[in-house]
């Protein structure tokens, strides 16, 4: 064991004298720094692993929420149009559908020079023995048009334009 010694001539702590003897208790003690097993980065791996793997769950969530889950059930195309006079335009488009039996609507628009919407219609296209059909109709403007457009289609016919029974 170490003798503890006094001075007064030094103004620093008392220091020890002689050797420290260490029992064999000390040596069975945990380290001061646990080693890596303990410490988790056998568990790394495994992190890294789950966390790739929620990525691509993510990813592959986000695919399928963003890409048609079928193929486009109607596509519409316009063919062409001619302006007939300041408030009138014509426009030829045609419709391919999955069911052609089906009745679809489409909306038209004409646009002026500008690029404003200038005249708007909902066309019936009945359904049919073919899938691909051809529709020419006639919009109505409120200025001089300047070209005529399909809008869009859909299978959601509104009553007012489904064809009356009776």
């Amino acid at each position: 064991m170490a003798s503890w010694e006094a001075s007064t001539t030094s103004t620093g702590p008392a220091r020890p004298t002689g050797s420290i003897a260490l029992s064999s208790t000390q040596h069975d003690q945990p380290p001061r720094y646990p080693e890596a097993a303990a410490t988790g980065r056998t568990k790394r791996p495994l992190v890294i692993v789950l966390g790739v793997l929620f990525a691509l769950g993510i990813a592959v969530i986000a695919y399928l929420g963003y890409r048609p889950i079928t193929s486009t059930p109607i596509e519409a195309e316009a063919l062409g149009y001619e302006v007939i006079d300041d408030a009138t335009i014509t426009v030829r488009f045609k419709v391919v559908r999955d069911d052609p039996s089906a009745d679809v609507v489409c909306i038209v628009r004409s646009r002026s020079r500008d690029g404003s919407e200038t005249g708007r219609r909902e066309v019936l296209v009945p359904g049919s023995t073919s899938s691909a059909v051809e529709v020419t109709t006639t919009i109505t403007t409120s200025k001089p048009p300047g070209m005529a457009e399909v809008y869009g289609c859909g299978g959601s016919v509104p009553q007012y334009l489904q064809p009356q029974q009776g």
